[in-house]
């Protein structure tokens, strides 16, 4: 499919590349381009890291061994890569080569120490306080590298709960602690930097950026697009649709919000509005496919694993919450660019001359194995770490079979390329390289979530925290959900998704836990206002990058996000205020398709179906035809009522749609008439 980028003008399209890369930049950090001898060490030295991890994979490295090499080999890449500030960039200093150097010295220190090391965590000598003070200032100087200011304020505060809090009153304080206690328990434990985020960091995420690097540099983007577009018809009215079920099916496997919102935005943005979508609302719906990517499955942008890790439960357990909550959420979407086909007068009008779906799917069929592979292997009993290791394996393979996909160029296997240089310039290198640049900014952020979670637990904070909010709303449920859906969402505008999952997992899911929600119910609820953060100033990433493309106002793009996710955003409320809501998330349910609870899953489903359907009408201001505002409210306040579970409430919000559609139809039926 040829279409259009932004502009046709080149210097235009020059500027909009570099402010996408500005905005990626901002969610991932600065990072500097080489060339030379350096670009060849610092690809090399990417590859040495992303091979190291699938050999990790594939074979056993003990746990006190692979996380702190992690984390070395993170924060070195990082200082080698991402300048100090921009007026460096492009550039290696002499302070970032100390600074890596430091880096890898950590983790020789620890190796070297062996067990008399890790016990002495709670009496450690002056040498051991000394290098977990420079790992711990090395940590920090590499979160400002790759997420800014913000989030290195909140750890260093953190941190300084952890040793002043014995001054602060009632009932924050605690008996406070020694910086020896303090880097003893952060350092030389596997409680602290190298606790459960960093284990998840260095066995799974990593390995999914890796997998995410090579379906990228297979071409696997740009197919889905294409054949989404191909197999709705390639219709005018269609190209809404086409960015639901692009984004859906690149979303899940690269689990970044940005990532996609700028692939399918690239091909798709300038089709947007020639069918007639105002620029600020096309840059909403790309922002909220974008936002989708973060809740689907198999990554749900690297958080999947953090809270299997924190449930103690599996990784395909996970993925079998998410199911209906992600289902849920693109038929919102979908539903509101139904009526924006309405609303925006979209005729079918002529066909794109577009390359068949069914061509396009012959042609690339292996792409498909990308959404189910993983999934296929775990079900056939693989560990996730094996299943992502054998669905990179398989995508390798895979794209050899065809020369414009191939991960190694045919032209190395006729001695048409130069050996060496064919190699060094193949997508492989490109796709384990990417691997690890893409994962720096998020393994930084673990490994700062571990100085949080460390502190958390050495001082108690979260059952602090849990009573205080407990407290405020007198022991309600809904009055609590309210309260930590705000919290999520406040801490939200500050860090990005993964590191606002982790802090308020630790200091505001007790507070749900202790009303008798189920922990993974709680936690499911705080990931999904976690993933607000993509689309709320002032790290709205996605809307940004997406009124980039369409040239519309940022903040009234952030504004048009937020109406296309809202209704599917509201979901989360039905599994944490009724044990009825609960059947949303699978758990215990979906094996069971012949007892009482498969019945539950399918009312509970349908009642929500209902409720999104109502809300988009409402939100929208179009259903079947113009609402007007009695309509609006009924629509409105119908669709609040349906996702709020209870008997009682669903019979109400559905009379008030049920009228609401009835007003609809008549004046529809009367306009034609009067026609």
């Amino acid at each position: 499919m040829s279409t259009p980028t932004s502009s046709s003008n080149p210097q235009d399209d020059a500027a909009l590349q570099q402010q996408l890369n500005d905005l990626i930049a901002e969610e991932e950090g600065t990072q500097s381009q080489f060339g030379g001898w350096w670009g060849v060490f610092i690809t090399l030295a990417c590859v040495f890291m992303s091979l190291v991890h699938l050999y990790a994979a594939y074979d056993i490295v003990p746990t006190s061994t692979m996380r702190p090499l992690h984390v070395s080999l993170v924060l070195a890449m990082t200082f080698l890569i991402m300048p100090i500030s921009k007026r460096y960039v492009n550039r290696i200093m002499w302070w970032d080569l100390i600074a890596a150097g430091l880096a890898i010295a950590v983790f020789f220190v620890i190796v070297s120490g062996g067990e008399d090391f890790l016990e002495r965590n709670t009496n450690p000598i002056q040498s051991d306080i000394a290098w977990g003070v420079i790992l711990i200032l090395l940590i920090l100087e590499a979160l400002r590298r790759t997420n800014g200011w913000i989030l290195l304020v909140i750890t260093a505060a953190f941190l300084a709960y952890a040793l002043f809090g014995n001054y602060l009153p009632e009932p924050w304080t605690h008996k406070g602690y020694s910086m020896g206690r303090l880097i003893g328990h952060m350092y030389m434990t596997l409680e602290g930097i190298y606790g459960s985020a960093v284990d998840v960091s260095s066995t799974l995420i990593i390995l999914f950026t890796i997998f995410g690097a090579f379906l990228q540099f297979t071409g696997a983007g740009k197919f889905f697009i294409d054949w989404s577009y191909s197999v709705l018809g390639g219709k005018p009215s269609n190209v809404g649709r086409t960015i639901v079920l692009s984004s859906f099916l690149l979303g899940g496997p690269s689990g970044s919000g940005v990532a996609t919102t700028v692939t399918v935005g690239s091909v798709a943005g300038k089709m947007l509005q020639d069918v007639g979508y105002e620029k600020n609302a096309a840059g909403g719906l790309l922002a909220a496919g974008g936002l989708g990517a973060i809740i689907s499955p198999p990554v749900l942008g690297a958080a999947a694993f953090l809270i299997a890790d924190f449930l103690g439960i599996t990784y395909l357990d996970v993925l079998v919450m998410a199911t209906i909550p992600t289902v849920l959420f693109y038929l919102g979407l979908f539903v509101m660019v139904e009526i924006d086909a309405r609303k925006y007068n979209m005729s079918e009008g002529m066909r794109d001359k577009v390359e068949s779906a069914w061509k396009l799917a012959k042609t690339y069929w292996f792409h498909f194995f990308s959404l189910v592979s993983i999934v296929a292997f775990m079900m056939w009993g693989f560990s996730p770490v094996m299943a992502v290791f054998w669905a990179t394996v398989l995508s390798a393979f895979s794209s050899m079979l065809r020369p414009e996909t191939a991960i190694l160029p045919w032209g190395l296997f006729t001695r048409q390329v130069p050996f060496w240089r064919g190699i060094y310039e193949s997508n492989l290198i490109k796709a384990l390289s990417g691997g690890t640049t893409q994962v720096l900014s998020i393994a930084v952020v673990c490994a700062s979530a571990g100085l949080i979670v460390g502190v958390v637990t050495l001082t108690g904070l979260g059952l602090k925290f849990s009573s205080i909010v407990l407290d405020m709303a007198g022991g309600s449920l809904v009055l609590t959900a309210v309260y930590t859906a705000l919290i999520v969402w406040i801490v939200g505008l500050a860090v990005p998704v993964t590191a606002s999952y982790i802090i308020c997992a630790v200091i505001a899911a007790p507070a749900l836990i202790k009303l008798g929600v189920p922990a993974y119910a709680a936690h499911m609820f705080i990931f999904y206002y976690a993933v607000l953060s993509e689309v709320s100033p002032p790290t709205a990433l996605s809307p940004f990058a997406a009124a980039a493309i369409c040239r519309g106002n940022p903040y009234l793009t952030t504004l048009q996000s937020w109406k296309y996710v809202t209704p599917a955003i509201l979901v989360p409320f039905m599994f944490v205020l009724d044990p009825a809501g609960q059947a949303l998330l699978l758990m215990g349910s979906w094996a069971k398709l012949g007892d009482a609870n498969f019945y539950q899953v399918a009312e509970v489903t349908l009642t929500a179906i209902v409720g999104i359907v109502a809300l988009a009408g409402g939100l929208q201001g179009w259903f079947i035809v113009k609402t007007n505002w009695v309509e609006r409210v009924l629509m409105v306040v119908g669709g609040l009522l349906l996702t709020y579970p209870g008997s009682l409430t669903d019979w109400i919000g559905a009379a008030l749609f049920a009228v609401a559609v009835a007003m609809q139809w008549a004046r529809r039926k009367a306009a034609t008439a009067a026609a």
